[in-house]
């Protein structure tokens, strides 16, 4: 490397640019040449006079680069580097095209204007005064940004990560970073407890200090959480602790620790519970959500009905009652006289055992005795699929209590109950704590709930174990769908789920029954992409069914069978086009008509964590993109492009509750931290028409023969049955 120099220019392209982390590979112009840079220089745009300094490099492959060590930048002077400047993206209403008009009409003093007098912007062909509202707001927020941009890259944040801070805190952004930057962690999507800790580090806050542990301590908890737990036994937390942190052991640290979880107890941000001589903790909200939930249950259980059926006359009808010929069995008809004379009920079956029959003879059975009741499912697809079988009006969990945005809360609860005396939950396998708590809340003391789902298919994605635990508590009367019907024995793909649920490997040839499922054998991973081709371009056809209809399944994200390897490869087959309009953001390209899924619950947007939809439009000039949902078009700025993922491919986890006409299903070795019985169940019991895997039989088997409960740490059960001790 040679010694340090410092380059003086304007920016003229970039050749590549990460939004993650800042760095960037760019073109500066020089007096007398151009010079290729590399370096992180976070918040640089086109047109910018920046000063850069670093030394000389020598690439393998693209040769001799200047690479910078630090950067400053300033207002471009000239008229081209103005030009160049506007034209980049860099103010929101503002583009190529705009960026001509304005230096044309003011030339030089262009930025002074947007800066000093912006209503005189409107002397501008096209620019009106909503245009002038939107280049004024992104021309100050930029001058604001730039400063908390400078100040978070002095202490190693990506200007990805500036850009959310600011957008959180406005103008108090740098005050509160400095006063706790722990707080980035639980105030922003994205930024985690390490990013946090990072930024707290470079700032000096001590390594060994309890605000520190404090917020490692909520981390860590948080951490045991996303993988369904309610609780963490407080010897492990403390030995994750000390691992997270990178602490010593000293007595020293070991009282900071006490201290930090007093001071969290103190604060009723954490729950300690015993159970069986061990020690649990968890968040404050965790805790109330799970023993609300129990309380809740008890109480239905324990009041009386408001309405009685004859029971006698409903058991005959039933007896001879048949639902398209089908003449219901004894655990259906048990199901119903259960579901009429038990406050709580629990049904549980898997595909073809008759659990949509049953509904609809019991919403019969309420028709004529003249009761309210309402259909609900955690999904709007799973409202979808539950309004098909019943051709009942069904709704979402959020819609029917009513979510509240402005409050983050539901108004049905408590205090304002629904009005019903029915409620039936379907796929309530997908329930996480908290919505089963708020369900149980909105409920009135005489109504009658009903959960339906399927015991083997994955657990709720959220944590606790709610649909598991009522049943194991045998508190609440539950009732299993075994039986299943002929024609649903006519289909492979309900055969073969029922094979993989048995411990049985799926089979490909089944006399007189459907060609809807295919085991394709593959041995490589690299050739799915090919298998995808196939199957897209031509094999879907053969059985009527568009490729929008179609759906891969992945147990992971990352590999070569990941869903954004098979995302990347599916784009390209099924949106090839290069003429579209279109936005990168990290390492995807987003384009105009790509399925797309959002990835985390926006209250504002009004979307949620697994809810798809199709890329309607994308506009540079205000940065912004249009995503098109089943009743909605929702808006998103380009700095919010990370709450979406593209959507050909989806891990089997995002798919509970869908339904989709094709489903193709790769299994590997590559996924073996994550193959189990119901993973490869819940991925077949998701297909309709047609149902294809690929893989390794060895993985696949693995995969089956792997029906180990990997246990939550839950206490609903005890909640329901003995009173534990808590404080």
């Amino acid at each position: 490397m040679d010694e340090r120099q410092e380059l003086a220019g304007v920016v003229e392209r970039f050749l590549f640019q990460s939004s993650d982390n800042g760095f960037a590979v760019f073109v500066l112009k020089t007096k007398g040449q151009q010079i290729t840079v590399r370096g992180y220089v976070p918040g640089v745009h086109a047109g910018e006079e920046i000063r850069v300094t670093g030394a000389w490099v020598s690439h393998p492959k693209f040769g001799r680069q200047f690479e910078a060590a630090s950067c400053t930048t300033s207002l471009p002077t000239s008229i081209q580097g103005i030009q160049k400047y506007l034209a980049s993206g860099l103010i929101k209403g503002i583009g190529p095209t705009y960026a001509e008009r304005l230096v044309k009409k003011f030339g030089i003093h262009v930025l002074d204007i947007i800066n000093d007098t912006p209503e005189r912007l409107s002397e501008v062909d096209g620019i009106g005064a909503k245009r002038i509202e939107m280049i004024t707001t992104a021309w100050q927020s930029q001058k604001e940004i730039s400063n908390v941009m400078i100040f978070l890259q002095e202490h190693g944040v990506s200007p990805a990560y500036a850009t959310k801070i600011y957008k959180t805190y406005g103008h108090e952004s740098i005050a509160i970073v400095k006063e706790n930057p722990y707080r980035l962690a639980d105030d922003i999507w994205g930024i985690g407890f390490k990013v946090a800790d990072s930024i707290a580090q470079n700032l000096g806050f001590s390594h060994n200090s309890v605000k520190r542990i404090k917020a490692g301590i909520i981390f860590m908890i948080s951490s045991a959480l996303t993988n369904g737990h309610l609780y963490i036994e407080l010897g492990n937390a403390k030995e994750t602790l000390y691992e997270l942190l990178e602490l010593e052991r000293t007595d020293e640290i070991a009282h900071n620790i006490k201290l930090a979880l007093h001071e969290l107890h103190e604060a009723q941000k954490i729950k300690l519970l015993t159970h069986e001589n061990q020690h649990y903790i968890t968040l404050s909200q965790y805790y109330y959500a799970e023993r609300g939930v129990a309380q809740r249950v008890l109480e239905l259980m324990s009041k009386q009905t408001t309405h009685t059926f004859d029971t006698d006359a409903i058991y005959r009808s039933l007896q001879t009652a048949s639902e398209k010929d089908v003449q219901l069995n004894e655990e259906q008809q048990r199901s119903i006289m259960g579901c009429l004379q038990d406050k709580v009920t629990v049904i549980t079956g898997g595909p073809g055992t008759g659990k949509t029959t049953l509904i609809k003879t019991l919403l019969r059975i309420l028709d004529d005795a003249h009761l309210i009741y309402k259909l609900a499912a955690p999904t709007g697809r799973a409202a979808k699929r539950i309004m098909e079988g019943t051709h009942r009006h069904a709704t979402t969990i959020h819609r029917l209590l009513e979510f509240d945005f402005a409050s983050r809360s539901f108004m049905h609860n408590e205090d304002n109950a629904l009005k019903l005396h029915f409620l039936i939950v379907d796929e309530a396998s997908m329930l996480d704590i908290f919505l089963a708590h708020s369900i149980l809340k909105a409920l009135p003391s005489h109504a009658h709930v009903i959960f339906i789902g399927d015991i083997n298919q994955l657990p709720a994605v959220g944590a606790g174990n709610f649909l598991h635990d009522l049943i194991d508590s045998k508190k609440v009367p539950c009732v299993g769908l075994k039986h299943i019907f002929r024609q649903a024995q006519n289909s492979m793909i309900i055969v073969n789920a029922h094979r993989v649920n048995n411990g049985e490997f799926p089979t490909s040839t089944l006399p007189d029954a459907k060609r809807d499922f295919i085991y394709i054998k593959e041995n490589e991973p690299e050739n799915v992409s090919a298998h995808l081709q196939n199957i897209f371009t031509k094999g879907l056809a053969k059985y009527h069914i568009r490729s929008d209809d179609a759906i891969v399944l992945v147990p992971m994200n990352r590999g070569v069978v990941g869903t954004q390897n098979i995302n990347h490869t599916l784009q390209n087959i099924l949106n090839p086009g290069t003429d579209q309009k279109q936005v990168n953001s990290s390492f995807t390209t987003f384009k105009v008509g790509d399925r797309v899924m959002h990835i985390r619950n926006n209250y504002d947007k009004h979307v949620f964590n697994g809810d798809m939809g199709t890329i309607e439009s994308i506009h540079t000039e205000d940065q912004m993109l249009l995503v098109r949902y089943p009743e909605k078009t929702v808006e998103y700025d380009f700095s919010e492009l990370d709450e979406l993922v593209l959507a050909y491919a989806i891990s089997i986890h995002k798919s509970q509750g869908s339904e989709y006409q094709a489903v193709i299903i790769p299994i590997f070795m590559q996924h073996f931290t994550l193959l189990q019985r119901n993973l490869i169940y819940t991925a077949i019991t998701r297909a309709k028409k047609l149902c294809i895997l690929i893989g390794q039989p060895r993985a696949i088997a693995m995969g089956i023969k792997n029906n180990t409960d990997r246990k939550r740490i839950t206490f609903l059960p005890q909640f329901l049955t003995t009173d534990l001790a808590c404080r």
